[in-house]
């Protein structure tokens, strides 16, 4: 058999042109749907591996999504796309017939792509972002240039600014108080602290004795002189040592009643509890639900009593706790770095906190990011009114917030990043190095006003309320030939404002802090509880100096009312409340071994066993004890508890 020869058939330039344009228009007979599934079949890359007998910018275009000619060639295809991307580029509007397409971002990718692997081929030729009016059309402006001063939003709040009227009839430091502890909150909490206790001392087989109204008062009493009189463990309060020796904790309560109340203190219903631990993992569980009742009636107390002024501030809270729970949060830039994280919303002039809540982990709920929907949570827009000026730090501000406030007709300021979106991109006329102190840059984009300061460093603002320079200046101190001497510098008005009225939750959190009621637990939620407490002796005070028009600073405030709540409480049961315990001149000499009951001798007889009690240190019977002290003490060959018991208290 012969053998069939392969004959080679070869084309001319014509020819070979004239079949590619046969096989592309033919797609039937193609075995690819596309010339980028060819290549991808070859493993090249439809951007980097395409003929680059003519390098054109043609064909870094975005390839059009319809209606083109199927496998056109690449100078008739390189046209087509140039023009495509060039029309979508200039025109912002599509036909309503036409097919919406990703041009421009695919086009942007991949001239960052080719920048990358094929390296910088000159200015791109292609489509670009049509620049923003902001960024293309301005620039920064001198102190020099005119700015259009803003209209004044008219000041029209809901209410008379200050305390309310029905707040204004409260006389004593205690009805300012109960302003917020309502008769009703107390006997909410001690409703359920018996509960809470009932079923804590039933696991233990132990009896709970319930409490009372005035026993929640005598516990307040003691709690609020604990911020005042420090001391390191709770048990030196009712010491009756020689070091401590205080009168007043023993006569307000018992120490193990004070004790069997801190551990039993409950703010919610126990039952409301385990309904809500059973809904644990899902969209219905409430992290706080057991700070809810009194957490609730805390923030509607603050925002009924009183009506801020013009000058508002929001910014966060720290309430120091080092619990091992997911609500504890860090902030660097805080002196209380670790704890749990308030949101407040506070008045700039007296600090008076006007609203707040508890960050759980997650955004409120309004879907625009953390610093926006806690703006808009603790702006209560129909308590509030019209026309304040609300003052942030540079975790809130963005313009987007401002101008959806600028609508509601409040005015806002403050610090701005110049990364954040919305800032001006745009560096022409921008500070450069060696920018003396008080030069003034400025950008206006219609309400908001950008202002750039250079202090020590540069200070960047945003505002919906000022003129970008009003003739304000500062004092500084500079060193001229070796000297310090007072200088004064041009500022902004924003800065200035801003330096004024920013400080109103800092305000509220130096008052708190002064006489903080918190100390160490082993719940989380009572570390809210004493602070629910600061926060409602805080703004008593404030109210207190708005309506009495006093000289009352917040220690005097706070002595009288430990007072009143204290002749309000049961009468202590301890032993020591009674007696006065004086440091004799030789304590060595001071304390004397006696008969527990010396009156009648007749009742005792060989063997001491009458008017016996329980020894204070090992809890056995014993008949003797220590007279000075007045506690019972062993004093046996076996047991000397006496000499021990001492020892241990420094005596």
């Amino acid at each position: 058999m012969a053998k069939s020869t392969k004959k080679t058939k070869y084309y001319t330039h014509e020819g070979a042109l004239a079949l590619i344009l046969a096989s592309s228009e033919d797609s039937e007979d193609s075995q690819y749907d596309s010339e980028i599934e060819e290549m991808f079949k070859q493993q090249l890359d439809d951007i980097l591996d395409r003929s680059m007998s003519k390098d054109s910018d043609a064909d870094w275009e975005p390839q059009s999504q319809t209606g083109r000619p199927p496998a056109p060639t690449p100078t008739e295809g390189g046209r087509e796309r140039s023009h495509s991307a060039a029309t979508s580029a200039t025109s912002p509007a599509a036909s309503p017939t036409a097919t919406p397409t990703t041009g421009r971002s695919r086009a942007a990718r991949r001239v960052r792509g080719r920048g990358r692997r094929g390296g910088s081929r000159g200015p791109s030729r292609g489509p670009s972002r049509a620049p923003s009016a902001v960024t293309g059309e301005q620039q920064w402006r001198d102190v020099g240039d005119d700015d259009v001063e803003p209209a004044l939003l008219d000041f029209v709040p809901m209410r008379e600014p200050g305390p309310q009227q029905r707040t204004r009839l409260a006389t004593s430091p205690l009805e300012f108080f109960k302003l917020f502890f309502t008769d009703a909150v107390l006997d909410t909490l001690t409703v359920n602290t018996n509960a809470y206790g009932a079923k804590r001392h039933d696991e233990k087989q132990v009896v709970w004795h319930n409490i009372c109204r005035a026993d929640i008062y005598s516990y307040l009493a003691m709690v609020i002189y604990m911020g005042m009189v420090k001391c390191s463990s709770l048990l030196d309060y009712w010491r009756g040592s020689r070091l401590y020796s205080l009168i007043f904790p023993p006569s307000v309560i018992s120490r193990n009643k004070f004790l069997r109340i801190s551990r039993a203190l409950h703010m919610s219903d126990i039952t409301a509890d385990e309904e809500n631990v059973a809904k644990r993992g899902t969209p219905a569980y409430d992290r706080l639900c057991k700070i809810k009742p009194l957490y609730s009636h805390i923030v509607e107390a603050c925002k009924a009593h009183f009506q801020p002024g013009r000058h508002i501030s929001i910014d966060e809270r720290m309430v120091a706790s080092k619990a091992r729970i997911s609500l504890k949060q860090y902030i660097k830039s805080k002196p209380t770095k670790w704890g749990y994280k308030l949101f407040v919303l506070a008045d700039s002039g007296t600090g008076y906190t006007w609203n707040f809540f508890v960050y759980e982990g997650k955004s409120p709920g309004y879907g625009k990011g953390l610093s926006y929907d806690s703006v808009m949570s603790l702006m209560d827009f129909d308590l509030l009114g019209t026309g304040y000026q609300l003052y942030v730090d540079n975790f809130y501000t963005s313009s987007h917030l401002f101008l959806d406030l600028f609508k509601k007709k409040i005015g806002a300021c403050g610090t701005i990043p110049a990364n954040r979106v919305g800032f001006p991109k745009t560096t022409i006329n921008d500070f450069t190095r060696g920018t003396p102190r008080g030069a003034i840059k400025w950008i206006r984009d219609s309400e908001l006003l950008f202002v750039k300061w250079m202090d020590t460093r540069e200070v960047v603002m945003c505002s919906t309320i000022h003129k970008a320079f009003t003739g304000d200046t500062a004092q500084r101190r500079v060193k001229t030939a070796g000297a310090w001497e007072v200088v004064h510098v041009p500022i902004p008005a924003a800065v200035k404002d801003y330096n004024q009225h920013m400080g109103g939750v800092d305000l509220s959190d130096a008052l708190i802090g002064y006489y903080s009621s918190s100390h160490k637990t082993m719940k989380w939620y009572r570390t809210f509880f004493f602070h629910f407490l600061d926060i409602a002796i805080v703004n008593a005070h404030i109210l207190y100096q708005q309506c009495q028009r006093g000289s009352m600073n917040q220690k005097e405030f706070r002595q009288a009312l430990i007072e009143e709540l204290a002749e309000l409480g049961t009468p202590s049961t301890s032993r020591s409340s009674t007696s006065q315990v004086a440091a004799p001149p030789n304590p060595a000499a001071s304390h004397k071994l006696h008969y527990l009951d010396e009156q009648d001798e007749a009742k005792r007889d060989s063997t001491g066993r009458a008017g016996r009690r329980l020894c204070k240190l090992c809890h056995r019977k014993t008949p003797v004890g220590c007279s000075t002290c007045g506690v019972p003490l062993c004093f046996v060959a076996t047991r000397d508890c006496y000499n021990e018991w001492h020892t241990q208290q420094g005596m």
